[in-house]
């Protein structure tokens, strides 16, 4: 799947915004990739999953013994990629704001554990999923997301992988450019900005 292939499915999903949004980071952008959205009809999914599992080197593909992905955004994306590689996938949550298996998932200690995201803006949200993994027991050899949003500087800490990277601009809240000002900003994203 090319790059104009990802952004023709976020077209045809209504999922590439336009406006004054607030991320999850608490950065500002005029451009927000709505991977809800995307990934609400399930044949896009499945076919997003599996693009993305192939950009996955195979001795890393073959190594995985389970996905994990952070909830909420991660949700969907990681359970299509455990279908993909024929994998289970489980998610962490922040009840209490912090990232933590529940549900009654567990990780087998030594689990070779691919972490998947919907979107990668700072890297901040999957270094913390990342933590929480290894704290129970699992061993995170590789990352991955749909969109990295970061401009290639996000680092994981271990190797990742993205099927589209998005260079959009981002900036501080009290330094919005005049036309980005002028527009009210929105909440899009699945939690509140840190």
């Amino acid at each position: 799947m090319t790059d104009e292939d990802v952004l023709a499915e976020f077209r045809a999903a209504d999922a590439l915004l336009e406006g004054h949004f607030i991320l999850s980071s608490g950065l500002r952008s005029p451009r927000y990739l709505q991977c809800a959205r995307l990934l609400m009809d399930p044949a896009r999914a499945e076919r997003i999953a599996r693009a993305l599992a192939a950009r996955i080197p195979e001795q890393t593909r073959n190594a995985i013994d389970i996905v994990v992905s952070p909830a909420m955004g991660g949700v969907i994306i990681g359970h299509e990629m455990g279908r993909a590689l024929g994998k289970p996938a489980v998610f962490v949550e922040r009840p209490q704001g912090t990232f933590e298996l529940r549900r009654g998932f567990r990780l087998d200690p030594g689990n070779k554990v691919l972490m998947v995201e919907d979107v990668v803006t700072t890297g901040l949200s999957s270094r913390e999923a990342i933590n929480a993994i290894e704290g129970a027991g699992g061993e995170v050899i590789a990352a991955a997301s749909i969109v990295d949003r970061s401009g290639g500087t996000a680092d994981l800490g271990v190797p990742y992988t993205s099927l589209i990277r998005i260079d959009v601009p981002t900036y501080e809240a009290d330094k919005v450019p005049p036309e980005l000002a002028a527009i009210p900003a929105v909440k899009p994203g699945s939690r509140a900005a840190a």
